[in-house]
Order: structure tokens, then C-alpha cells, then sequence
């Protein structure tokens, strides 16, 4: 099974993505948006800049585990991992996403 874009509606009313790989784990989630538009524009955003290993900000979480931030071009967060056991997990996590999301289809929970 493929991945997928999950955009949905938080417990705010806000609008957010989630990238899940083909087992259904989540491996990449958005911010929240006020609008729909702009979170789909956070979607086709992470399907561009996905692919490029340099859009990714390997970092260690504030319990020090590792993670990672997916940024666009203009430097902006466009998607945050969970944390991860080991730096391998999360760089398997960060392969994960460039191989998923630039053909993810979009399941649209929101209507």
C-alpha cells in the first residue's frame, strides 16, 4: 500500500496533514492552518520539497531523541516527525517521507 495525506479538521476547528507510510504509521504532520486552501498548499509543498535531502532539519527533540523537520525553500517548517529511537530510525523515517509523499494520494477527512 502507498502512502497517503490525511487532512483533517484538529479538535480547534483548524485544519491539519498527517503523511502516513504504506503500514499506516505516521511520518510526517503539519502545523495547523485556519484555512483549507492553505493546508493544502502545506500538502503540495511537502510533495515538492520531499525529495530534497537538504529540506531536512535533523535535530534531537527536547527529551534529546532524534527527529526531523521538512522545510521549504523559503526556510518555513512545513511538516515535523515523532521521535525516534536512534538517528538510523530517524533517517529511515526521512527516506520514508521522500519516498512517500511526492505521490501520496489525499484522503480527504474534512467534507
Amino acid at each position: 500500500m502507498a502512502g497517503k495525506f490525511e487532512l483533517y479538521t484538529d479538535k480547534a476547528g483548524e485544519f491539519r496533514f498527517r503523511l502516513k507510510a504504506g503500514n499506516g504509521e505516521v511520518i510526517l504532520a503539519s502545523e495547523s492552518y485556519k484555512q483549507k486552501a492553505s493546508a493544502m498548499n502545506g500538502i503540495e509543498s511537502v510533495r515538492k520539497n520531499a525529495p530534497t535531502d537538504e529540506r531536512y532539519e535533523r535535530k534531537d527533540s527536547s527529551s534529546g531523541k532524534p527527529m526531523f523537520n521538512l522545510k521549504a525553500t523559503n526556510g518555513q517548517v512545513i511538516g515535523t516527525s515523532e521521535t525516534y529511537s536512534s538517528t538510523s530510525a530517524r533517517d529511515n523515517g526521512i527516506e520514508s517521507v521522500k519516498k512517500n509523499a511526492p505521490d501520496a494520494a489525499l484522503d480527504d477527512q474534512t467534507s
